[in-house]
């Protein structure tokens, strides 16, 4: 049945891709060229609902299958549902009318609400090495919306060219679905794989040349789901399931966490928009638009093998491996100056001490 629900998924969203593009233009979910685009004419980007409504038509195969399996995760089902409804509107009426940013973040609280509430999915604790366990209690339910709100906002962030956040959410999505495999989570590994393939199926249209965006529908979209099956995959948390979910989302999360160091060096808002992100900066060093998609795949696909060798090592191999990957972003950082031109600290120590 599983097998069935991937199958439908993937033929439903390339079937449904070409569709929702008319249905964009026919209501004016439409995106106009500026000086933050890269594209050069008007495109429809409402491509995010076609993700959806074919992942539904997959969960929906697969439904019965958890009902008749009694599967102890299935629960979760309706309250991860509804909760998606909420960031597809969102998504949708912002793809046509373009909303503030303050409209869609009651959109996103609301969609997190419904899933700490109805659906009973939070952070309650962590297992510290060395230290014990870390309680959250009554600050469990604000750092589990903080969670999901960030995570759906990071992947909003990275959707700025062709295939770039449809492509890395495929990545981290079949990385969630690998390390749900591994710890027997038949839940998530169903739901992030049929997610996965029905981002896969848009790719057809969304690759570079992209025939359609995902819009903030999707994007919205995807970002809400990962953020989601990251915290039930990983429920029971040590040390080490919760940085697991962060390194399998390194690419969106350090791209966000930059932005708001970069603006806040340059003294703007850390909600401003700019064009200085991870693939602006990859265009502006001489990149062509694919080769930068291409590079940020790769990227994403290190993070998600880094996350799964995380998974496999003792404590102090996975505190050598954090350091490792923590000191190779600030490298990299630090090259394509995606915090600012003049951010250097590490580069400069360096050269402070081969003088």
């Amino acid at each position: 049945m599983i097998y069935v629900s991937l199958i439908a998924a993937f033929v439903a969203s390339i079937l449904l891709t070409p569709l929702v593009k008319r249905l964009a233009f026919r209501i004016g979910a439409v995106d106009a060229p500026n000086y933050r685009k890269v594209h050069a004419r008007i495109m429809p980007r409402l491509g995010g609902l076609a993700i959806f409504l074919a992942f539904i038509i997959g969960v929906a195969i697969l439904y019965s299958y958890l009902i008749q399996t009694k599967n102890g995760n299935s629960e979760y089902l309706i309250a991860i549902i509804i909760g998606a409804c909420i960031i597809v509107v969102t998504g949708v009426i912002d793809d046509m009318r373009e909303i503030s940013a303050k409209a869609k973040m009651i959109g996103q609280l609301g969609a997190a609400l419904i899933v700490v509430f109805v659906g009973g999915i939070q952070i309650d604790m962590v297992n510290l090495p060395f230290l014990g366990t870390l309680d959250f209690g009554l600050l469990s339910i604000p750092l589990t919306i903080i969670w999901i709100v960030g995570i759906t906002n990071a992947v909003n962030l990275i959707d700025g060219l062709d295939g770039l956040a449809a492509g890395v959410s495929t990545i981290a999505l079949i990385t969630l679905a690998v390390m749900a495999f591994i710890m027997s989570n038949m839940f998530v590994l169903a739901i992030a794989a049929i997610l996965a393939v029905a981002s896969l199926g848009f790719l057809f249209y969304n690759f570079h040349p992209a025939k359609i965006f995902m819009g903030d529908t999707g994007a919205l979209f995807l970002g809400f789901m990962i953020s989601v099956l990251a915290l039930l995959g990983f429920k029971n948390v040590t040390f080490v399931s919760l940085i697991i979910p962060i390194i399998i989302l390194g690419v969106p999360i350090s791209d966000t966490f930059f932005a708001i160091v970069r603006r806040v060096r340059m003294k703007k808002k850390w909600s401003d928009p700019d064009k200085s992100h991870l693939h602006h900066r990859l265009l502006d060093m001489g990149f062509t638009h694919r080769q930068t998609v291409l590079i940020i795949y790769g990227i994403a696909v290190m993070f998600g093998l880094a996350a799964i060798i995380f998974s496999m090592a003792k404590v102090w191999g996975a505190i050598l491996l954090v350091a490792v990957i923590l000191t190779a972003i600030e490298i990299f950082v630090e090259i394509i100056g995606l915090a600012g031109k003049n951010y250097k600290p590490l580069l400069n120590f360096v050269r402070s001490l081969s003088k």
